[in-house]
């Protein structure tokens, strides 16, 4: 079975490299798909950014993030919802495959996580027909329970494509293995997405015994318990055969790494073991 595209989150190598140098690294390994974060792009310039995709014919599968729709007011919902119209642009600028959406979780000292729920459906409308004019996919990436509160209150697969029933066309899912591995549901809810052609991201790493820190200590793949090929038979199954993206959050371990023998193991690891 083919295993597809590799693509680098560049979260991944956050620790030795800004844009520039992570896009410099994955060419020197023959990687030519990246998917970066927005403070990457600004840091070094969208203009710049764009400029540096265009000239190395770079897939960039999705750029993180929109989202974080949640706020303690009206006021503070509008800032959201022009920030996300704003991310748009970015991913438009970059010729994104979609802006994955991290959509947030209770806002300020809030305990109703039903109203922060309904707060994200309706960012999400909010933003959905702009990102339709600028031909935009929105990938809501549903995040594991323990995040709930501070980061997404979208934590199961099915609960995110309850949401892109509700909004329609042009509202998809990216599915990280690191948050969805532990769902009983998990291929019910694979094989639904394909069904509707919603998966729009496929992002790996491993979830590692222990966990020291939940979210800065997500294993390289191999290193941990998530059946990597399974989830990815899953997927490519329900139709999706996009890039696996990789995405590593690791402050102790292998953002400490030189980035290019992150790269490097990052390739050997998707050979060998997704």
């Amino acid at each position: 079975m083919s295993k597809g595209q590799l693509s680098i989150n560049l979260a991944t190598t956050r620790g030795s490299w800004g844009f520039a140098e992570a896009v410099d690294g994955c060419l020197r390994h023959d990687i030519t798909a990246i998917a970066p974060w927005r403070d990457q792009v600004e840091a070094i310039g969208l203009k710049e950014a764009a400029r540096i995709v265009e000239t190395n014919k770079l897939r960039v599968t999705g750029l993180c993030r929109g989202g974080m729709f949640p706020a303690a007011d009206e006021a503070g919902r509008q800032t959201n919802i022009d920030d996300n119209k704003r991310a748009i642009d970015e991913a438009v600028a970059l010729n994104a495959d979609c802006l994955v959406l991290v959509v947030g979780g209770l806002p300020g000292s809030s305990k109703d996580i039903v109203d922060a729920r309904k707060q994200v459906t309706d960012g999400i409308a909010a933003i959905l027909p702009y990102a339709r004019e600028n031909n935009m996919k929105l990938a809501i990436e549903p995040l594991h329970p323990m995040y709930a509160a501070d980061r997404v209150c979208v934590n199961t697969l099915s609960h995110a494509l309850d949401i892109c029933v509700e909004l329609g066309q042009g509202v998809g899912v990216a599915i990280d293995v690191y948050h969805v591995w532990w769902d009983p549901q998990l291929a019910e809810q694979i094989a639904r997405a394909g069904q509707m052609g919603a998966i729009y991201a496929h992002h790996i790493c491993d979830w590692l015994v222990p966990t020291k820190d939940l979210l800065l200590d997500r294993g390289m793949m191999g290193d941990g318990v998530i059946d990597l090929p399974g989830i990815r038979a899953m997927i490519e199954a329900a139709g999706f055969h996009g890039p696996q993206e990789v995405e590593i959050f690791s402050q102790d371990n292998w953002w400490k790494k030189p980035g290019d023998e992150v790269l490097q193991t990052c390739m050997t690891r998707f050979k060998t073991v997704c």
